[in-house]
């Protein structure tokens, strides 16, 4: 029983991971993960220190062997998604050229205005492209 248990618990991971690696996250989303994770830390460590010029997250780095475990590992995972999101962001366009001219012909390019016509034709749209503007957190 124990072994069909943990096939299966290995499976669900396996079977999750595509999803779990095509996350990414945006700044308010990452401010919440490290406010939950890295409170405490702030508070106890980085009082005096700023949003300005990242002066937090100067102070953590500075602080790294006295910051919690949770809170160090948060960051680094966070720094990562917020990566991959700019990343994405970038290569959404690209990504998403062949959608745009055979789906949004005669949209003005700029102001967002291909990008409202690729959400609006989602279910026409190329699983790539839709992936694309998923990952850019567009949607």
């Amino acid at each position: 029983m124990r072994r069909m248990i943990f096939a299966l618990t290995a499976s669900l991971m396996l079977a999750s991971t595509p999803a779990a690696l095509a996350q990414t996250v945006g700044f308010a989303e990452a401010i919440k993960i490290l406010a939950a994770s890295c409170g405490s830390d702030i508070e106890k460590f980085c009082k005096s220190a700023t949003l300005a010029n990242n002066g937090i997250g100067q102070c953590l780095d500075k602080n790294q062997a006295k910051v919690s475990q949770k809170c160090n590992a948060d960051r680094v995972v966070v720094r990562s998604l917020i990566e991959e999101r700019l990343a994405a962001q970038a290569a959404a366009p690209k990504i998403c050229a062949r959608d745009a001219a055979q789906r949004c012909q005669g949209v003005k390019p700029g102001a967002g205005h291909v990008l409202r016509c690729l959400l609006k034709a989602q279910r026409t749209v190329s699983a790539k492209c839709n992936t694309a503007i998923d990952l850019a957190g567009y949607r």
